[in-house]
C-alpha cells in the first residue's frame, strides 16, 4: 500500500511540475488547511456503541468494546463526499462499524458498510451441496464474457484472484460469509470484498468489508466479533417466516455468493479512500483529487485540472510522530 500510495503522489507530483497555468485558490488546500478539514470532521464524527436500533426497525446491532458505530447520515458523508461515490452509492446505506482505534481517513484499517436487502426470505436449502470450487471457476467464466464489454466502455476489466475466505454458512444462527480477493485493472492493489450475509424472513442484513487485501489479518481476527454483533428484532427473524404471507426470495446460498462481482460499494469507493490519504506525499484539492482518482478508477477521460502539489516539513513530521 506504502508503494501505491508513494507512486500515486509521484505522478500527481509530476503533473502539478508540468502545470504551467496558475491553480484557482478553490480547488488546493494548503497543508494547515487539509489538517483543519480533517481535524473538524473528525471532532463531527459522533459514534456509538453498545445496543443500537438501525432503521427500519428489523435489526438491532450490539456493538461492544473495540468497535464503534457511525449512523446512516455519517455514513453517506464518508461514502459521498469523503470517498468520493456518487450519492446513489449510499441511497440504502443504514451505517458502518469501524475499529475502535480507526477512522475514515486511516488507510491501514477497514469498515464494514452495512445495509438490508429485502428481496425475501432465503432457502438455504442447497447451502450444503454447494461445491464452491467449481462456483468460483463459474464467477471467473461470467467475469471473462463481462470484461470486453467493460473495456468497450472505457473501463478497466475486473479479476477475482481466487477466494481469500471459502464460503461458510452457520445453519444455526443463518449467518453467510466469506470474502473474495479482486484485482481491478493492472496497477491497482488487490482488493479485499469481504462479505457477511445475515438471514431473515424479509431479506438479508448485508455488511460489507471496505479495504485491501493488506487488511486481511485485521478483517480475520475481528470477524467473529462483527459476524456476532447484528440480530434480527422480534418478528422479523428467519425462524419468523409464515409462507401464507411472506415472500420467498428468488435467490438461495449459491445465488447470494454467486452475485455481481462487485457490490453497490465497489472499487471507487477503495480507491479513493486510500487516495485521500495521499497527502502524507502531496496535498491537492478534493476536487482535482478525486477527478485524477475517477480517471484512473474508470478509464474514462476526467476534467483536465491544473494540479499544484504542497510538500512540507511539518506534514512528514506529523506522519513520522503517528507512525511512532
Amino acid at each position: 500500500m506504502r508503494k501505491f500510495l508513494f507512486m500515486a503522489g509521484a505522478l500527481l507530483l509530476t503533473l502539478g511540475l508540468k502545470a504551467a497555468t496558475p491553480v484557482d485558490d478553490s480547488t488546493v488546500m494548503d497543508e494547515k488547511q487539509y489538517l483543519s478539514y480533517v481535524d473538524s470532521v473528525k471532532k463531527s464524527e459522533k459514534y456509538e456503541t453498545g445496543l443500537i436500533h438501525l432503521p427500519g426497525g428489523r435489526i438491532e446491532m450490539n456493538v461492544p468494546a473495540g468497535f464503534k458505530f457511525l449512523n446512516a447520515e455519517q455514513s453517506k458523508y464518508v461514502l459521498t463526499t469523503l470517498w468520493g461515490n456518487p450519492a446513489t452509492a449510499s441511497d440504502d446505506i443504514l451505517g458502518m462499524i469501524f475499529p475502535a482505534h480507526s477512522d475514515p481517513f486511516d488507510s491501514s484499517s477497514y469498515a464494514f458498510i452495512i445495509r438490508f436487502d429485502s428481496i425475501g426470505y432465503v432457502k438455504d436449502y442447497d447451502a450444503a451441496k454447494i461445491n464452491y470450487d467449481d462456483l468460483l471457476k463459474d464467477m471467473q467464466k461470467d467475469e471473462d464474457a463481462e470484461n470486453p464489454e467493460r473495456i468497450k466502455n472505457g473501463y478497466q476489466p475486473i479479476h477475482m484472484i481466487g477466494w481469500a475466505q471459502t464460503p461458510f454458512y452457520d445453519k444455526e444462527n443463518k449467518i453467510l460469509h466469506w470474502a473474495k480477493e479482486l484485482k481491478f485493472g493492472e496497477d491497482t492493489p488487490h482488493t479485499l470484498n469481504y462479505e457477511i450475509r445475515v438471514l431473515g424472513r424479509h431479506g438479508v442484513l448485508d455488511m460489507n468489508a471496505v479495504c485491501t487485501m493488506n487488511e486481511l489479518p485485521l478483517v480475520e481476527a475481528d470477524i467473529n466479533k462483527v459476524l456476532a454483533m447484528a440480530r434480527f428484532t422480534k418478528g422479523n427473524s428467519y425462524a419468523d417466516f409464515d409462507p401464507k404471507i411472506d415472500k420467498i426470495a428468488a435467490w438461495t446460498i449459491g445465488g447470494l455468493v454467486a452475485g455481481k462481482v462487485l457490490a453497490k460499494v465497489g472499487f471507487f469507493a477503495i480507491i479513493v479512500k486510500y487516495a485521500a490519504v495521499c497527502w502524507k506525499f502531496i496535498l491537492l484539492g478534493f476536487a482535482a483529487l478525486a477527478g485524477f482518482f475517477r480517471k484512473l478508477f474508470t478509464g474514462k477521460k476526467a476534467k483536465e485540472a491544473v494540479y499544484e502539489p504542497v510538500v512540507t516539513e511539518e506534514l512528514e513530521k506529523r506522519e513520522e510522530e503517528k507512525e511512532e
